[in-house]
C-alpha cells in the first residue's frame, strides 16, 4: 500500500509560481514511477508530468519549459514547481504513483488532491 499527500496548493495571481509536493509513505520502494495529474471542472483529468524511478521526466506539452517535477528520495517527496502560471492551469492537482509490488503486482495510487487557482 502507497500513501501519498499533496500540499501547497493555493491562489497565486497569472505569472506567479507555486511549488507543490507530494509525500508518499507505505510500500515507497514498490513505486516505479510518480506524477502530477490535473483536473479542471468540466474536463478530464490529464497529465502534467510524470518521473520514473531511475530519474526520466515527461512534461505535457503545454507546461513544458514552465514546470519542473523533481524528487527527494531521502524525503519520500515529489516537487512541481510551477512557473509562470496561467489562469487555464487553474485545476486540482493530483498526485499519483504507479507500484509494482514485489515486481509482480501492479498498482496506481492518487493523492486527496490539491486545489490550484490562479487568477487574472
Amino acid at each position: 500500500q502507497v500513501q501519498l499527500v499533496e500540499s501547497g496548493g493555493g491562489l497565486v495571481q497569472a505569472g506567479g509560481s507555486l511549488r507543490l509536493s507530494c509525500a508518499a509513505s507505505g510500500s515507497i520502494f514498490s513505486i516505479k514511477a510518480m506524477g502530477w495529474y490535473r483536473q479542471a471542472p468540466g474536463k478530464q483529468r490529464e497529465l502534467v508530468a510524470t518521473i520514473t524511478s531511475g530519474g526520466v521526466t515527461n512534461y505535457a506539452n503545454s507546461v513544458k519549459g514552465r514546470f519542473t517535477i523533481s524528487r527527494d528520495d531521502g524525503k519520500n517527496t515529489v516537487y512541481l514547481q510551477m512557473n509562470t502560471l496561467k489562469t487555464e492551469n487553474t485545476a486540482v492537482y493530483y498526485c499519483r504513483a504507479d507500484s509494482l509490488l514485489d515486481g509482480k503486482y501492479p498498482n496506481i495510487y492518487w493523492g486527496q488532491g490539491t486545489q490550484v487557482t490562479v487568477s487574472s
